[in-house]
């Protein structure tokens, strides 16, 4: 293969089919970045991942000419301390963009040190195109040249838009907008910089709710019908938190270091209302018939993305990711519309690369993946080292097919949520996943602590916490939960 600049195209969604055309120069070893990355997408949200409902085609190209990780997850279920991490390869604890309903966290999120500054001081033309969402606010955020953006979670119909710094009221879809300005800046990029890399971001605000699909979509899962999961016949005896959750019955709320916070957190306000779901059904059925929808619209633009890639002859020198920021709970215990559980469903999300310089087309990894590891992983592949205040890993040593099953890699992961003023039926929690082993601890709750076997319990509906066989794998877990916060308590985000 002829030696290029890489493309990376972090996609939260997959590939489209085009032939490839004749290639474009670029630097040798500077690999251009797009990163695409979908909302509230579960991780079966996906055909690839066994959803059988599902038409979105350029996704499942991306997993057939790449690598689908079916372990990946979040280390916080929730929008912004999630899109923080992906951003910077540090957990919430480190970070410090706990939630969302702190209007303070625009302040910290503006002194980030994120992998788009560092590529940004390489010589790449940058450019952020979507959701943030770390803080409500708009404005530009440091290590972007190009800024196109709206506030909070913005409107599916006719947006109020931030193009580098000018707010424009917007007549049609947002989705098909974010779509063609993303295309927009590869072909800029391209075309009046082909010596320089770029890194795109692309964030699309789809598929949260309140699930508006474009009008050409609205009937295409008209047949659907709603099957409630296994885990919504859990009488959720063994679970302290559950009646909490499904009743909506506030528990005590503590800010995370309140002390060093106290200033920050004084600017405390409820996260902005939810748009209306314009007289669409709000079942069970309906939600999800009009989430589906939703994401086909993605699809759609990832079709023409990778069409324009094609166009400039890069398609083959692009590594494409797609993923989310969070999965979704559909039913599972109780709950409709939520995540900030530890639960699966929650936690775990989508992660499909393209690259075939790197990937054997077809590859599955059963590795437990973090969203942490993205930042890293770019770094590595664009050839920049890794701050080691860095929590994540690179992913490239689990590109190499059969050598990657050799490869040493975490048999663990931690994961954490820090209860909301604005959820406060949702108490704070730290958790470990061990192999099959998941153990949930709640530090402000008594006796409230869940133990699940996986594998012999797979949605999780038998807490083993307070059996007497267990107690060895508790006694184990807890020790290793104790060492994970010994361990982010002891790190600083501005420690580069």
């Amino acid at each position: 293969m002829i030696s290029r600049n890489l493309l990376i195209v972090l996609l939260v969604i997959p590939v489209g089919g085009f032939r490839a055309a004749a290639q474009s120069p670029l630097p040798a070893n500077r690999p251009n970045i797009v990163f695409i990355i979908a909302d509230d997408l579960r991780y079966d949200g996906l055909a690839c991942n066994g959803n059988a409902h599902i038409h979105t085609p350029h996704i499942e190209r991306l997993a057939a000419e790449g690598i689908n990780f079916k372990h990946a997850y979040v280390t916080t279920p929730i929008c912004s301390p999630s899109r923080a991490s992906f951003l910077t390869g540090l957990y919430a604890s480190t970070h410090r963009i706990y939630n969302i309903d702190t209007n303070g966290i625009g302040i910290l999120g503006d002194r980030l040190i994120t992998y788009p500054q560092f590529l940004r001081s390489a010589g790449y033309r940058t450019g952020f195109i979507g959701k943030w969402h770390i803080g409500f606010d708009d404005t530009r955020r440091p290590g972007f040249d190009e800024w196109i953006s709206f506030k909070g979670q913005g409107q599916y119909r006719d947006p109020i838009v931030n193009e580098n710094g000018t707010r424009l009221q917007l007549s049609g879809y947002m989705t098909d907008y974010l779509n063609r300005k993303a295309v927009d800046f590869v072909d800029g990029s391209v075309e009046k910089n082909p010596d320089k890399p770029f890194l795109l971001y692309l964030s699309h605000k789809a598929v949260h709710v309140p699930y508006l699909p474009a009008s050409r979509h609205e009937n295409n899962y008209a047949d659907f019908r709603y099957e409630p999961p296994a885990s919504a016949a859990d009488d959720l005896s063994d679970q302290p938190t559950a009646d909490a959750r499904i009743t909506g019955t506030p528990l005590p709320f503590t800010h995370p270091k309140k002390a060093k916070f106290e200033a920050i957190e004084n600017l405390d306000r409820l996260p902005e209302p939810q748009e209306p779901r314009w007289g669409r059904g709000k079942d069970p059925e309906s939600n999800i018939r009009d989430q589906m929808s939703s994401l086909q619209s993605i699809d759609d633009g990832v079709g023409q993305l990778l069409a324009t890639l094609e166009k400039h002859g890069i398609l083959d020198q692009t590594l494409l990711v797609f993923t989310s920021d969070n999965g979704f709970l559909q039913g599972e215990h109780g709950v409709f519309n939520q995540k900030r559980v530890a639960f699966e469903e929650s936690i775990r999300i989508p992660l499909l690369m393209r690259y075939p310089a790197l990937i054997k087309a077809g590859s599955v990894s059963d590795r437990f993946v973090l969203n942490v590891d993205l930042a890293p992983t770019f770094l590595d592949i664009a050839g920049i080292a890794v701050p080691p205040v860095i929590q994540g890993k690179s992913l490239r040593p689990l590109f190499d097919g059969p050598r990657a099953n050799s490869v040493e890699w975490r048999k663990s992961f931690f994961a954490e949520y820090f209860m909301e003023k604005s959820s406060r039926s949702f108490p704070s929690w730290q958790m470990i996943r061990d192999g099959d082993w998941k153990y949930i601890h709640y530090p402000n709750l008594q006796e409230a602590d869940e133990l699940y076997d996986l594998a012999a319990d797979p949605h999780e509906m038998h807490n083993r916490i307070e059996d007497s066989d267990s107690a060895p794998t508790v006694k184990k877990l807890k020790r290793r939960i104790d060492s994970e916060i010994g361990k982010l308590s002891k790190a600083r985000s501005n420690d580069y």
